[in-house]
C-alpha cells in the first residue's frame, strides 16, 4: 500500500471513530434526558432496583465509580454532535452532580430525605440533644488541643467510629422506612463529617480547621 493509501485509510478510520463516538453520544443522550428523574436513575447497574429501601444504603462505591466514569466518557461535550453540545454539557453536570451527591454518606442521606420532602440541610434544622452537643463540642476542642499529628490519629480513628455508627443507623432506617430515625441520624451525622473536617484541616499551632454547623 503506498503512504498515500495508508494515509487516507488511516483519516478515514479516524473519522469513522468519531462518527461512532458522535452517535454513542447522541445515543446516551437521548436516553438520559427522557428516563432520569433522581440522581440514582443515572447508575443503572449500581442501582439495578433503584434507591434505598430498594437497595443497601451505602452502594458498591468502586463499581459506582466505574459507572459514572463510564457515563462520563459517553457523555463527553467533545463527542457530541455540534447541534447536542449544550445538551451534553448539562448533561455531564447532572452526571457529576448525581455523583458527588451519592457517593458521600451525609449527602446521599440528606438526598434520600429530601426526595421524601425531609429537609435536614437547613441551618436551623439542629439537635437539642444536650449530651450530644457536649459531645461534638468536646471533640471539637480536642483537635484544637492536638500539639502533633501523632495526637491526631486517635481522634480521628474515633471520630471514624462515630461516623460508621451513623451510617450503620442510617443503613437500617432507610431499610425499614424509617424517615425520621434517618433525619435524626442524618443530622447528628452532619455533626461528625464537620469534626472530620476540622481534623482534615488541623495546623500544628492553629488547631483544626473552619467547621459548620
Amino acid at each position: 500500500m503506498s503512504p498515500v493509501a495508508a494515509s487516507r485509510r488511516s483519516i478515514s478510520t479516524t473519522s469513522n471513530l468519531q462518527q461512532e463516538a458522535a452517535a454513542a453520544t447522541a445515543q446516551q443522550l437521548r436516553r438520559e434526558t427522557v428516563i432520569p428523574q433522581t440522581h440514582f436513575d443515572f447508575f443503572r447497574n449500581t442501582f439495578p432496583n433503584g434507591p434505598p429501601p430498594n437497595a443497601p444504603f451505602t452502594p458498591d462505591l468502586q463499581a459506582l465509580r466505574r459507572e459514572f466514569l463510564q457515563i462520563q466518557a459517553k457523555t463527553h461535550p467533545d463527542l457530541a454532535p455540534a447541534s447536542q453540545k449544550r445538551q451534553a454539557e448539562a448533561m455531564s453536570s447532572r452526571v457529576n452532580e448525581a455523583y458527588k451527591a451519592i457517593q458521600d454518606p451525609l449527602k446521599r442521606a440528606q438526598y434520600l430525605l429530601s426526595l421524601q420532602g425531609i429537609d435536614v440541610e437547613d441551618e436551623s434544622a439542629k439537635l437539642e440533644e444536650n449530651e450530644l452537643l457536649m459531645e461534638v463540642m468536646e471533640a471539637r476542642e480536642a483537635v484544637d488541643e492536638v500539639e502533633n499529628e501523632e495526637e491526631l490519629v486517635s481522634i480521628r480513628e474515633e471520630n471514624n467510629g462515630r461516623i460508621g455508627k451513623s451510617v450503620e443507623i442510617l443503613e437500617k432506617a432507610f431499610a425499614t422506612g424509617e424517615m425520621e430515625t434517618a433525619a435524626q441520624e442524618a443530622i447528628r451525622l452532619r455533626y461528625w463529617m464537620n469534626i472530620e473536617e476540622s481534623i482534615h484541616g488541623w495546623e500544628k499551632g492553629q488547631g483544626g480547621g473552619m467547621i459548620h454547623h
